[in-house]
């Protein structure tokens, strides 16, 4: 790859085993006209691909990025491997540099923290950037050795967080997927905080302080909307788009907000990046707990998750849902019932043959009578295996 843009006359900067969002400020801070990051993400090794980035350090759009897979696709070319010289490595300090003034000086001296780095990306350079402000740390995955990323360890697997955080007595944990864009986080307790949760925690902070761009907070479709009432509560909204953190990236931009992210833990602070940034949250998230001067466990009481009933129905074939008249009837009644305390997700998966429905109330037991409704017209309508 580097001796294909070299060929072509392009300079490159080569900033070695960095987290992915290191690549999107690299982009600004180089002033380049490309990023991109070669990362599995929150998969195994075996699932390396590519992540790009344009002039602005924001991923491309799904049309662009088809056109470049296209044209890619397009090229015969008899490839030979050549010995490249030894790359220059950039000093990636530009990187803490963009976090100056989240938190003071020493600012976690006494607190202990478990932090979990996927065997990833993040192995030095979280670590690093928590011992500088003071912060105790007991350390997980952070031994990566080119094919153990995300190999029972990091965001993917929480567990291990939360057993670590007990065991240590530690204030709370904090974990990364291999490439350091989501963080998912657990509580002093052991409690694995959910990440529609810490959405509410941020959006909550930022309404305090009137630091919340157009007073929106943006989310995907997957996110609970028990997040929509405890925002709304504050004096701010939410807004919903796709699932995809390029989708928030994207609304967020257009509506002039600067929080947003995914219930997975890819969470947006688009004043300070331009993509998601488990360190960057990470952080956030120390700031609020100090700020408050409360254990993360009653931070996250203010953020109400509704009940939520799910179920997935495998089908001979994906009607469109539109065509399915006693659905449609049924979906009628059942927003009826939930009126504005509730909501139903319907969607076909787009890689399986199967129905995703989503059913969210204000108690358990509505939400599971709603579901009854919804599965029974379904099943009507479709041919269920």
């Amino acid at each position: 790859m580097q001796k294909g843009f070299e060929a072509s006359g392009l300079s490159v900067i080569f900033l070695g085993v960095v987290p992915t969002p290191a690549v999107a400020l690299g982009v600004l801070k180089y002033q380049a006209c490309l990023g991109i990051a070669l990362t599995a993400s929150h998969n195994p090794a075996s699932d390396n691909g590519i992540k790009l980035f344009n002039h602005k350090g924001e991923k491309f759009s799904l049309s662009i990025e088809k056109s470049i897979e296209d044209l890619v696709d397009s090229i015969e070319a008899d490839y030979q491997a050549e010995e490249l010289p030894e790359p220059q490595h950039i000093d990636y300090g530009y990187y803490a540099e963009a976090f100056t003034g989240l938190l003071k000086e020493s600012a976690l001296s006494g607190m202990k923290i478990v932090l979990d780095c996927a065997n990833g990306a993040t192995f030095k350079t979280s670590p690093e950037m928590l011992k500088a402000y003071g912060a105790d740390l007991v350390l997980l995955g952070v031994d990566p050795n080119g094919s153990n990323i995300n190999e029972g360890v990091g965001s993917e697997c929480p567990s291990s967080l939360s057993e670590a955080v007990l065991q240590a007595g530690a204030d709370l944990g904090l974990a990364h997927d291999g490439d350091g864009d989501r963080l998912v986080v657990c509580d002093e307790k052991g409690a694995i905080v959910p990440g529609d949760v810490l959405l509410g925690i941020y959006a909550l902070d930022a309404l305090k302080y009137s630091a919340l761009g157009s007073d929106t907070l943006v989310v995907t479709v997957q996110s609970n909307l028990g997040l929509d009432f405890a925002v709304k509560e504050a004096g701010g909204q939410v807004e919903r788009v796709d699932v995809g953190d390029r989708n928030v990236a994207e609304k967020m931009r257009a509506i002039g907000s600067n929080l947003g992210g995914e219930s997975s833990g890819h969470i947006l602070f688009s004043d300070v990046c331009p993509t998601g940034d488990g360190l960057l949250a990470a952080l956030q998230l120390l700031r609020i707990i100090q700020s408050e001067n409360k254990p993360l466990s009653e931070l996250s009481c203010g953020i109400e998750l509704f009940p939520q009933e799910t179920k997935n129905l495998k089908v001979v074939e994906k009607i469109p849902l539109e065509q399915l008249l006693g659905l449609q009837s049924a979906l009628i009644e059942a927003e009826a019932l939930l009126s504005v305390e509730g909501r139903i997700l319907l969607r076909y998966s787009g890689t399986e043959p199967k129905l995703r429905i989503l059913v969210e109330a204000k108690t358990s037991e509505m939400a599971k009578k709603v579901m009854q409704i919804v599965v029974t017209e379904a099943c009507n309508g479709l041919r269920v295996l």
